[in-house]
């Protein structure tokens, strides 16, 4: 069976990579923008016992068509997991024209070029909890309203509702998986949680005094992203389809994390942290929950470690193994 993982270099990707070569027997196409972001070192750090020669690393520019289309057609995945997005929310605020228009052409090359092969198979495709796009007091579920406010968020959407339309108009095996925050040692600095570990640790070795936060009071619900993998693998491997919300159910705020992490060098996060509203968005919800029963339902999966072993596991790979 051929697998094809598109944004192979993030977390994600890293993680579910290494889940597949753990519990199947696939060949695996790891999709990037450039073989040299492909780092096989997270891979042997999760695990030194694993066949990597049934990884293939494929350069590829998912905005040419005739690329994409004739790389699909080589490989005639039975699986596809299409991860790929931008390297941060960021760049959307900064180019949110050019970047709506790369996501949505992307996707519609791999979408076009499958149904031009007439290759209907199952696909993974990664949503985000920032469409949800305000506060509310319940918990966010499969049937809660979007109401995305960033350009990212809005492009997101589109995806999403063109997984929706595909899938009841060819019935196409389609997961929309609703992610929300997710982190783990992989993670890179452009992201808020190891942003501010990174930050600790340089206070730690006298190069930083004082952290910018945005705010204390946003909560998120946060989870690690091994565990969320897991999700992704028993909704996939099992043959579900639809919208799917995936999250621990659990929140935790900016305050808290940051106290945790500062504790790890046994210092007071008061003095160290300077807040500057200014650099909150523009209708930035305070806080983002959401209710995954209906994955624990189906699958019988759930979120089994939490943001602080995730902030362990991040903070140990920084201090101890990219010295």
């Amino acid at each position: 069976m051929n697998i094809v993982i598109t944004g192979a270099t993030g977390q994600d990707g890293i993680f579910l990579i290494d889940k597949l070569l753990r519990e199947t027997n696939a060949k695996i196409f790891a999709c990037t923008r450039s073989r040299e972001n492909f780092d096989f070192n997270k891979l042997k750090y999760l695990s030194n016992n694993e066949d990597f020669s049934r990884i293939r690393v494929v350069e590829i520019d998912f905005l040419n068509y005739e690329e994409v289309f004739n790389f699909l057609k080589d490989v005639s995945p039975k699986l596809l997991f299409n991860l790929m997005g931008p390297s941060s929310v960021k760049s959307f605020i900064d180019r949110p024209g050019e970047m709506e228009n790369i996501t949505l052409s992307c996707f519609d090359n791999i979408i076009n070029s499958l149904i031009n092969l007439r290759n209907f198979c199952n696909i993974y495709h990664s949503s985000s909890s920032e469409m949800y796009g305000y506060d509310s007091k319940i918990p966010f579920d499969e049937n809660s309203k979007f109401e995305p406010n960033s350009s990212y968020a809005k492009s997101k959407l589109k995806l999403h509702r063109k997984c929706e339309e595909l899938l009841k108009t060819y019935e196409w095996p389609i997961i929309s998986g609703v992610m929300f925050n997710h982190e783990s040692e992989f993670r890179s600095s452009n992201f808020l949680v190891m942003n501010l570990i990174e930050k600790v640790i340089e206070i730690n070795n006298g190069v930083k005094h004082q952290v910018v936060l945005p705010s204390l009071k946003i909560s998120r619900d946060w989870s690690y992203a091994g565990d969320i993998t897991e999700a992704i693998f028993e909704l996939t491997i099992n043959n579900f389809y639809g919208t799917y919300v995936i999250g621990s159910g659990k929140s935790a705020s900016i305050e808290e994390i940051s106290k945790y992490i500062f504790n790890k060098i046994d210092l007071d996060y008061n003095n160290f942290v300077n807040i500057n509203s200014n650099e909150l968005r523009a209708g930035e919800p305070m806080n983002i929950i959401c209710n995954p029963t209906k994955i624990k339902k189906d699958t019988g999966w759930e979120a089994s470690k939490d943001i602080y072993y995730a902030i362990d596991k991040m903070y140990d790979y920084k201090t101890l193994f990219q010295r």
